[in-house]
């Protein structure tokens, strides 16, 4: 007998509730229906969708951290703008005021930031005819002593102190005097004694109004400040270093 096959497709159904789509074969002579897989089966984007997903986080992931980052850099430079807008008094008053207090020669003066030890000050470190290492602390505000102690001598330090005798021998330009030079270039922040290389200088920091920082070098005898080159091009491998880890992290 000649049999007219219907088939009915039901394969969208079966897409759209996840399971195996079949065709329905039903026969003119009363045959028992018969279900036969398809063979076609849904497609799994389950898997491409996670891994979507995770690029997303990792995308966010990525941004936050960057934000945080970000975020740190604003906090500091807040700080240190805080620093320089309560310092009235000035490195080289910090130094003069210091030396009224301890007699020697002044290897450093720095404006230390606030924090959780307490407030900003300056801090000069003396060192005396003696030989003793002495660091005063001063009010940045009005150049009070907030006080005063001798540091602890080891080998180390009385290695330091010929190293930096040797430097100031013959130095006609004293630490306050390099403050006060460095002073065109903005409001200074540190003075030391830079006596690691060849040609011993005083280093400067200093800070302009809008907040830019730069680092200087003082020499011992005609108290001419130029640019510190080191630490310019160490900053520029820095700052080259930072982009390419943003750029790979990107990728």
């Amino acid at each position: 007998m000649k049999r007219n096959i219907v088939i009915a497709t039901i394969a969208a159904a079966a897409l759209v509730g996840g399971g195996t789509a079949t065709a329905l074969a039903v026969t003119s002579d009363d045959a028992s229906a018969a279900t036969k897989p398809s063979g076609v089966a849904p497609a799994d984007n389950s898997r491409e969708d996670a891994d979507d997903t995770d690029d997303g986080r990792d995308k966010d992931d990525r941004d936050d951290s960057r934000a945080d980052d970000d975020r740190a850099d604003d906090n500091q430079a807040d700080d240190d703008t805080d620093q320089v807008t309560v310092t009235k008094v000035t490195a080289a008053e910090a130094i003069e005021a210091a030396l009224r207090h301890t007699s020697g020669t002044v290897v450093s003066a720095d404006l230390d930031g606030k924090d959780e030890d307490g407030p900003a000050n300056w801090e000069v470190e003396v060192l005396a005819k003696d030989s003793t290492w002495h660091s005063v602390q001063l009010d940045p505000a009005s150049g009070k002593v907030l006080g005063a102690h001798v540091e602890n001598v080891e080998k180390d330090d009385a290695d330091d102190t010929a190293q930096v005798r040797a430097a100031l021998k013959g130095a006609s330009v004293s630490a306050e005097e390099a403050a006060k030079a460095a002073a065109a270039k903005g409001t200074v922040t540190s003075v030391d004694l830079d006596d690691d290389g060849k040609s011993p200088s005083w280093g400067a920091d200093t800070r302009a109004s809008g907040g830019t920082e730069r680092e200087w070098n003082v020499d011992l005898n005609s108290a001419r400040v130029t640019a510190d080159k080191d630490n310019a091009s160490d900053d520029a491998d820095n700052s080259a270093a930072d982009d390419k880890d943003d750029a790979d992290s990107d990728d």
